[in-house]
């Protein structure tokens, strides 16, 4: 019988953790997270990181693992995931991988895609664009040299939108031409679940769940790591812009309102980023569990 990773994916705030809890209750299975940003330690709150009571509901993988100082990429993360399947297929059939990161959730399911080497010089030259003219800068260029990749890619992340714009100018075609290029075998059957809603109700679940956060204690948990902002690891939506407030350069509620605004637009890319594979069955994110496990099973059956 073939072994199956059925992975969770939709935009962040559609309740992807909740249904992951239930289909591992159900399979009697346990749960690999691909969201990059809940690897890190002392990240609980803003990256809504799955409770105490969430993981104590189904056995979690890949849940704060790291400490924000550690350097830790998709493709350490892809040998470590497929390291645990491996001894999580020895026993389970099934396994459920749920996260929001496309890039970390292709890596497990498709893998890594390989890119010609470009000349150091190159990042050295956009680092140094990044310092004297801005990340909106590199944005634009790389709106204009691959459109694609700018409206998939974490577009506020400079590190991502550097090595985009790296392989187009250093290679002359676009960064996303590159992608999912590779035919990879994996040693397990990918069913792929997607979570959707509404936009208007997307963004109204996120715009509530920013207001939790900041009830929860977003602020404080910013305030702690203050001394770290420079960090790869915090350099995302959710500390950054509270990071903005607490330097004196916004008000508070311009801050909470860029939290809101920001992850709206990254839900707007991880739906365009999701959408891209066309084996994906979507649900409504009001669809009652028992309809899904019932797709899942069928699926499962027709594979075997």
């Amino acid at each position: 019988m073939s072994k199956f990773l059925i992975s969770i994916v939709g935009p962040t705030a559609i309740g992807k953790t909740a249904l992951s809890i239930k289909l591992a209750n159900y399979f009697n299975t346990e749960i690999i997270s691909a969201d990059s940003r809940q690897f890190f330690k002392k990240m609980q709150i803003g990256t809504a990181a799955p409770t105490n009571q969430e993981l104590a509901a189904a056995k979690h993988h890949f849940i704060h693992h790291k400490t924000i100082q550690d350097v830790y990429n998709v493709g350490a993360f892809e040998k470590d995931a497929l390291a645990t399947l491996n001894e999580l297929f020895k026993t389970h059939d099934i396994v459920i991988m749920v996260g929001g990161s496309g890039l970390y959730v292709d890596a497990v399911t498709k893998g890594l895609d390989d890119f010609p080497e470009v000349a150091t010089s190159i990042r050295e030259n956009l680092n140094a664009k990044l310092e004297s003219e801005g990340l909106s800068y590199l944005q634009n260029q790389l709106k204009h040299l691959d459109a694609v990749s700018y409206n998939t890619i974490a577009i506020d992340n400079p590190h991502r939108v550097i090595r985009a714009l790296e392989i187009c100018i250093g290679t002359g075609k676009p960064y996303s031409s590159f992608l999912n290029k590779k035919n990879i075998t994996r040693n397990f059957k990918t069913i792929t679940i997607g979570l959707t809603a509404e936009r208007e109700i997307i963004y109204n679940r996120i715009n509530k769940r920013v207001d939790i956060m900041m009830d929860e204690g977003l602020l404080n948990e910013v305030k702690t790591l203050l001394p770290y902002k420079h960090l790869n690891a915090l350099n995302t939506v959710g500390y950054k812009e509270l990071f903005n407030y607490l330097d004196g350069e916004w008000t508070l509620d311009f801050a909470i309102s860029e939290i809101k605004k920001n992850s709206r637009r990254f839900a707007k890319r991880q739906l365009t980023w999701f959408k891209r594979d066309e084996n994906t069955m979507w649900f409504d994110y009001m669809t009652a569990i028992e309809h899904i496990i019932v797709s899942i099973n069928n699926n499962i059956k027709s594979i075997n």
